[in-house]
C-alpha cells in the first residue's frame, strides 16, 4: 500500500534516528481473549536499543490492515515499540462496509467485550521484551477511536490515548471516574456520525471526573479525515482531509512528547 502524506509528515516529525539502513522487525502474533483467538501485528525498530514506550493501536472497522501496518512501522521508526490489537479475532477482516458496520456494532453494544477484548491487547503489548511496561499509551481511528476511549474507562494503566475521529458516546458515562490517563479527541468539526448531544456529555464526563483531557476540532473536516480510502467528497459524511490528517499527526506527536519526553 502507498504510504500517504499524512504517515510521511509524521515519520518527520518523530525525529527518525536510523537511517536508511534501519530495520523495522514486524510480526504476526497470536493471543487470546477468553476462548478467543486474536491476531494481532507488533513493529519494532531494531536500530533503537533497549526499553521504549509502547503504543497500542487499535483498527478502524475494517480490522486490522495494510494500513494498520503502515501506522506501526512508522511508530516504530519514531522510537516506539506498537501493537496493533485485533479487536474482531483470528480471520475476521470485513471485506466490505456492510460487513464491518455488523462486526463493529457487536462491540459497540457490548461495551464490556469490548474492553476485554482491547486489554487483552494492552497486556501483549506490554509483554513484548522491547517495551517499557510504565511508559504505555493506545491510540485508535473511528471504531478504534471509540475503543481506545473504552480502555481508558476500563481503569487501564496507560499515560495517555488518542481518539482519532472515533465516536464519543458512552452507555456508562459514570465510568469517567476510572480514567487514570490524559485523553486526546481529534475530531472533525463537521462530523455527522457524533452526535452534537454526546460530544456535550462526554466533555461532561471528563470535567466530572477531573479528567486530564483535550478535543481537537478540524475545521471543514468530516468522519475518517485520516483514511485515504474514503475519497474526498464530504458529503458522504466520511472523507480524507490532507491538512486535518497531517495537523492531527503533528498534535499527536507533541502529546506522545509531552508523555514520555525524548526515548
Amino acid at each position: 500500500m502507498k504510504t500517504t502524506p499524512a504517515l510521511l509528515s509524521l515519520a518527520a516529525v518523530l525525529c527518525l534516528k536510523t537511517g536508511l539502513l534501519a530495520e523495522v522487525k514486524t510480526s504476526v502474533l497470536t493471543y487470546r481473549e477468553g476462548q478467543t483467538t486474536l491476531e494481532g501485528l507488533y513493529a519494532f525498530d531494531d536500530a533503537f536499543t533497549g526499553k521504549r514506550p509502547g503504543i497500542l493501536v487499535v483498527h478502524d472497522w475494517m480490522g486490522v490492515t495494510d494500513s494498520t501496518r503502515e501506522t506501526l512501522e512508522m511508530l516504530a521508526r519514531g522510537g516506539y515499540a506498537a501493537f496493533a490489537s485485533d479487536i474482531y479475532g483470528q480471520g475476521i477482516r470485513p471485506s466490505n462496509p456492510q460487513e464491518a458496520a455488523a462486526e463493529a456494532g457487536k462491540y459497540k453494544a457490548d461495551r464490556a467485550l469490548l474492553r476485554k477484548r482491547v486489554n487483552a491487547g494492552l497486556v501483549q503489548l506490554q509483554s513484548a521484551a522491547e517495551v517499557d511496561s510504565t511508559r504505555l499509551a493506545a491510540l485508535g481511528f473511528c471504531f478504534g477511536g471509540t475503543t481506545v476511549l473504552e480502555l481508558a474507562r476500563s481503569g487501564a494503566n496507560v499515560q495517555g490515548v488518542v481518539s482519532f475521529h472515533g465516536g464519543l458516546d458512552s452507555p456508562s458515562p459514570e465510568d469517567g471516574k476510572h480514567i487514570k490517563s490524559k485523553v486526546l479527541v481529534l475530531h472533525g468539526a463537521d462530523d455527522p456520525f457524533v452526535k452534537p448531544q454526546d460530544i456535550i456529555a462526554f466533555q461532561e464526563e471528563l470535567r466530572k471526573a477531573k479528567v486530564d483531557w483535550q478535543m481537537m476540532y478540524f475545521g471543514n473536516a468530516v468522519h475518517s479525515f485520516t483514511q485515504q480510502k474514503a475519497g474526498t467528497d464530504n458529503s458522504k459524511g466520511a472523507a480524507y482531509n490532507e491538512p486535518a490528517s497531517r495537523r492531527s499527526w503533528l498534535i499527536t506527536k507533541a502529546f506522545f512528547s509531552e508523555l514520555f519526553g525524548s526515548h
